[in-house]
Parts: C-alpha cells; structure tokens; sequence
C-alpha cells in the first residue's frame, strides 16, 4: 500500500510564482534585435545637428565664455561648457512670430565671442551683453535705437525685454560715474525718466573719445559712484522705473567726443559682441536723391522662411550714426547664412539677396527708385542730405 502525502499549498503557489516569473524574463539579444538609445533632447551647450550651410570666413577660433561671476547679493552667474561647439557646428534660431509687432521668442543663443572683438578695422565689438549668460534678452524691434515714440521723442538706445529681477551686470570693466535717480537731469530727482539707473566710464576710449554705458530702469541698483567694476560685476536688478510702460532694460552707448559732456550715442547694436556664428546688418536707407528716409521699415528674412526680423530706419534728431557705416538701420543677432532685404517704398517693394558672416557687419545701401546699390560706406565727415531731386 502506498501512502500519498499532502503536498503544502504554499508549496504550489511558489511553484507556480517561479513559472511565471521565468515566462515573463526578457529574451537574450540576437544578432537581429539589439537594444536602442533613446537620443536626448538638445541643451544649450548642445545644440541639435543642422544642414543648413553656414557661411564661413577666416576668423579666429572662438573660445566659449565660460562663466561670470557677479558681486553680492548674488555670488555667482555662470553657464559653463566643457566642450565648446565651432561655429561651423551651430544651428540658426528657431524663432517664432505670432504678429509683426511681437519680439523674437527662443530659449537658447550660442555664447558669445570673446570680448574685445574687431575682425575689420572699422568694427568696435567691445561690450558683452549686459545681462548673464544663462539670460536669454533681445532687442525691442519698436524701441531699437533711433525709433520715435512718445510724441515723436526718439530713442538714444536700445531696449531689451527682461522680467523684473533679472541681474544686470557691467558690460565692461570701468568706473561708476552715476548710481540712482536723476542721470537725465543730473542731480536726484525719483521722477527722472531713466528712473533708477548706473552709468560707467570705461576705461578705454574709441578714436580719442572716453566710452559711457547707461543701464536704465533698474529695480535696485547695488553699486555706488565712484566704484571701480570690472565686466560681469553685479549693477543691479532690472525693473520698470521711470518712463517705461513696461519691465526693460534700456541700454545707451556714449561717447564724450569733446571732453564738454557725455550725450553723444552710438547704436549700442553695433557695440555689443555678437554670439558665436551669428552676425549684423548695418544700411543707409535714402530716398531717390541720396537723402536718408526716416521712419523706413524694413524686413530681413531667410529666402522661403515664414521667421524675419525687422526695423525702421533712424527717426533723425539727436541721433548719431557710427563715423564709419554712417547707417540708418541695423539689425543684430542674425545667425550667419543667406538673407533676402525687403522694402516697400513709394508702393513697390524692392529685394536684396545678402549674406550675413559670423562676427561680422554686412552693408547694405538703398537709394530710392533706384532700388538697392553696391555703394560702399561713405568716407567719415561726409555725411550730408544733398538737395532734394525734383
């Protein structure tokens, strides 16, 4: 006789946890089923691979900035990259336009070139942007430099759209000549349009004359006339103070030609180094007879693209033109490539093909009907409006 034992139900159940277990175990990779990587999105120091060709030209090798570094309250800034991208590598700015009068919108920017920069003799990129490196701020296409607004005052700089908080730092070494209220009247005043502002002497001159930066409508400024800074320092914090209808930072480049005073601004675009494969476009937009239309709008696009940039030439007053270009319109920041111009004068609209050179100005000339010329900048002390042709 033979006696059957009971086997224990949790016996079973282990037996039966085992089996499906195994069941569920991935299967070895063959020859034909091998495992992929999921490819990361692109950073900022890693920008995705791009065909669109890139116009190259001999410059030297540009070198990552890498970190800045900013006084109390706030001790340090930085983006760094470990490995630096060439130029050759970087993908042009995706931007977005929703309608004409709405800035560019974009969460990254190659870095910069190293300051100073002047691949011709007639350039003067001395200045790093005012603002830190991991910030991303561009130029208000309605208030670049020489644009007319609030009956007709036109405007000595160029606005940059920043949130109210955002650091703004030196854009070059030098020495504080104002800190607070009051630089348009020149004593304290709360109600001074610039409202609270810092203005620096550098410590290099261009062709003889000193170089000021004014940073405007600050919420706080923690540096005090007198105070030595070197580029990146901590000015303050940007706001909306004094004249402004919203939070910018208004950003002036001056220079004291006469050693009487210090209102002589430049377009600070022209000033202002500009990222890593990226260029500008400076014109003299004239009417038929060789005087400089005011007020012009003009529109830079890549061929068949929806994305463009636009401006107005210079509105005229005060306003002083580079004694080299002696322009009426730039436009900074274009990532370097193939560019058509167009401009809508007297009814008919006029194009030019142009390329835009990494870390370079591209030059442009427009006379009237006579549509787009190849003339070159005219010689410095000849800028004048001749008569008007009937």
């Amino acid at each position: 006789m033979i006696t059957r034992r009971r086997v224990p139900n949790t016996v079973w159940l282990l037996t039966i946890i085992l089996l499906i277990c195994a069941a569920c175990q991935a299967p070895e990779p063959t020859a034909t089923q091998v495992p992929t990587a999921t490819a990361l999105p692109p950073t900022a120091t890693q920008p995705p691979a791009t065909s669109t060709p890139v116009v190259s030209v001999p410059i030297p090798a540009p070198k990552v900035q890498e970190s800045i570094k900013v006084k109390k309250p706030l001790q340090e800034i930085a983006v760094k990259s470990e490995n630096p991208v060439p130029v050759s590598a970087l993908e042009p700015l995706e931007i977005e336009f929703s309608a004409p009068n709405q800035e560019m919108v974009s969460g990254w920017r190659p870095p910069l070139y190293p300051v100073p920069l002047a691949l011709t003799p007639f350039d003067h990129f001395y200045f790093s942007r005012p603002y830190a490196v991991n910030e991303t701020g561009w130029p208000v296409e309605d208030y670049r430099y020489g644009g007319s607004f609030f009956e007709d005052v036109v405007h000595s700089g160029m606005d940059i759209k920043i949130p109210v908080g955002t650091p703004i730092i030196a854009a070059g070494p030098g020495k504080v000549t104002w800190a607070g209220y009051g630089l348009f009247a020149g004593r304290y005043d709360p109600d001074d349009p610039y409202g609270n502002a810092v203005m620096i002497r550098h410590s290099f001159g261009y062709q003889g004359a000193l170089v000021y930066t004014v940073y405007a409508h600050l919420d706080q400024v923690f540096v005090e006339k007198d105070q030595q800074v070197e580029a990146g320092d901590l000015l303050g914090l940007s706001g909306k103070t004094g004249a402004t209808s919203g939070p910018h930072l208004h950003f002036e480049v001056r220079l004291d030609e006469s050693g009487q005073g210090f209102f002589s601004t430049r377009n600070p675009e022209l000033w202002l180094v500009p990222p890593q494969g990226w260029g500008l476009l400076a014109g003299r937009v004239m009417n038929t007879g060789g005087r400089k239309v005011k007020g012009q709008l003009v529109i830079v696009r890549p061929p068949e693209s929806e994305q463009f940039w636009r401006a107005n030439s210079y509105h005229g007053g005060t306003i002083n033109s580079d004694p080299y270009y002696l322009e009426n319109l730039v436009i900074s920041d274009l990532p370097a490539g193939r560019y058509e111009i167009q401009i809508n004068y007297l009814s008919r609209i006029y194009r030019r093909e142009i390329d835009i050179y990494p870390g370079l100005v591209t030059y442009f000339t427009f006379r009237g009907r006579s549509g787009f010329t190849n003339e070159a900048p005219p010689l410095p002390g000849a800028d004048f409006d001749p008569p008007q042709t009937p």
